[in-house]
């Protein structure tokens, strides 16, 4: 089966630039999750791959990160979604792991249990490091303008010619799908 590959803030919920700290401040972006459902729907696997420096910075748990995931799962199953596999970097970004985007830890780890495929997966995310590591991993890559999307595309980060970029993960699905939203 195939596997879409989704960073979570800024494609699944709105992010902050003060990170996303509790559950409360979770909040899913319209549509993300009625996307999620229509993919899986669809027979596609759905892994996420999100780096979560602010652990590192101790700014959360993994008590609470674990808690943040559990409302994301549970709005997500009443829409009809779901997850089959969730990966997180918990390192900050000066420590040059290899699981933080744009490295392809995260993507080794989905790997294991979900096997990608180049011909049919995708990595969808808001910024050039996920489109990095999805080039880096040999899957396709796509960006939402969400999140930090619209700021890649105007800094000239990421190409509108080069890459398949979509209002929003709606409406990617809504292509990927070829349904209308």
């Amino acid at each position: 089966m195939p596997t879409i590959i989704l960073d979570r803030d800024g494609v699944i919920n709105h992010d902050s630039k003060h990170y996303i700290k509790s559950p409360e401040e979770w909040q899913a972006i319209d549509g993300s999750l009625v996307a999620i459902a229509n993919l899986r729907t669809a027979g596609y696997k759905i892994a996420i791959a999100t780096n979560q420096s602010g652990l590192g910075r101790g700014l959360f748990s993994q008590t609470t990160l674990h808690a943040i995931h559990k409302k994301m799962i549970q709005e997500s199953s009443a829409t009809g979604g779901g997850f089959d596999m969730i990966a997180f970097c918990p390192h900050h970004p000066d420590t040059n792991c290899e699981c933080r985007k744009p490295k392809i830890g995260l993507l080794k780890a989905i790997s294991t249990k979900l096997p990608l495929n180049p011909d049919t997966d995708w990595l969808v995310g808001d910024t050039s490091n996920d489109l990095k590591a999805a080039q880096r991993m040999g899957i396709r890559g796509a960006l939402v303008e969400t999140g930090k999307g619209k700021e890649e595309l105007m800094k000239e980060v990421v190409s509108r010619e080069t890459t398949p970029t979509f209002k929003n993960l709606a409406h990617f699905a809504s292509w990927l799908l070829n349904i209308q939203i």
